[in-house]
């Protein structure tokens, strides 16, 4: 059976009427978190609609309009992919996501959904991938920002839910926008293109401003599995592997320590050598410590290299430069 692995003991796998047995104690588990963005959730309360609502996929899949996938994590349904709407003649497709707490904050959802948008535009030759957002659903926007979408616009009162209008926002990615495989080609500007991409997506795995949420489980997928994180902001440096670095900080930008936090690159300088680069960033950061307004700036050395999965970072390490106010810490620690 096809199964892509994920990373972090996951998996993705097609999700088929079968499964409608696991696929319920998931919603089940799912429900409180995934409801108001899905409305299908409230649809699949018993084994018999449940069923129903992945029959009606393989029904999409068999007419190619549609497609659904599950991930697994250490055996466990928590969420899944799809193609909600997939429309070969107009070249333009739409994806969406759903996950329950046990699958948050991996970079599962970011992972799978750009294996879908990858294999729409490489495999079937789409123009267009859409996703449709309502403007509350701060962690569904961060993922299209994190698949390089673009907001479109609004469509006002698009749908009724529980007796209520709902807005849609509406990202998109373009065929020509998105980055090339690597392997399809060495030019300095695609790879300058990926690079870029992967500091931007860390960079904005912290911003919770606003009523985003962060999710800083992307950063394992910017990341080969042994890379280093350097904090050289006092007497000695803090060398910090991926779980080490990613927990502590989730926690802050998470509980009130650090709101309003975001962080953003001012300059930069990349320098590509075959399979290895190496970028050198000068970033500000601002955002609310304890409740006191801080404003900082310093300077990040990245690694990088070129991996049979793509480019990723290997190691990073930043100084800060005294804060304003109060230190807040180099990208977001």
């Amino acid at each position: 059976m096809f199964s892509l692995p994920l990373g972090d003991h996951a998996q993705l796998r097609p999700l088929e009427p079968w499964q409608a047995q696991e696929f319920l104690a998931h919603m089940d588990r799912a429900r409180a978190t995934v409801d108001p963005w899905i409305p299908w959730a409230t649809f699949s309360t018993d084994l018999e609609s449940a069923t129903a609502t992945l029959q009606r996929y393989a029904d999409r899949l068999a007419a190619d309009g549609g497609r659904i996938y599950g991930m697994w994590l250490d055996g466990t349904l928590v969420g899944g992919v799809m193609f909600t709407r997939f429309e070969s003649a107009t070249g333009v497709c739409e994806v969406g996501c759903w996950v329950e707490p046990a699958g948050e904050g991996r970079g599962l959802v970011t992972r799978a959904c750009r294996a879908l948008v990858d294999w729409a535009i490489r495999e079937r030759g789409m123009s267009r991938v859409e996703w449709f957002v309502t403007p509350g659903n701060a962690r569904s926007v961060e993922v299209a920002r994190r698949l390089g979408m673009r907001r479109d616009g609004v469509l006002r009162q698009r749908y009724p839910y529980r007796g209520v209008r709902h807005d849609s926002e509406v990202w998109s990615v373009l065929a020509e926008e998105w980055p090339p495989r690597e392997g399809a080609g060495r030019d300095s500007g695609g790879v300058q293109a990926e690079l870029d991409r992967l500091m931007a997506e860390f960079v904005g795995a912290f911003d919770n401003t606003g009523e985003r949420r962060p999710d800083l489980g992307v950063i394992r997928d910017l990341f080969v599995p042994q890379g280093r994180i350097i904090a050289n902001v006092g007497d000695e440096p803090v060398f910090y592997d991926l779980d080490g670095f990613i927990e502590p900080r989730q926690k802050m930008l998470t509980d009130g320590t650090l709101t309003e936090f975001r962080e953003w690159e001012v300059s930069e300088r990349t320098e590509v050598f075959g399979s290895v680069a190496q970028r050198f960033s000068h970033y500000r950061k601002s955002g609310y410590h304890h409740g006191t307004w801080f404003e900082g700036a310093g300077h990040k050395t990245t690694q990088f290299l070129r991996t049979p999965a793509g480019w990723r970072m290997s190691s990073l390490a930043w100084d800060d430069e005294p804060a304003e106010v109060v230190a807040g810490g180099g990208g977001g620690s």
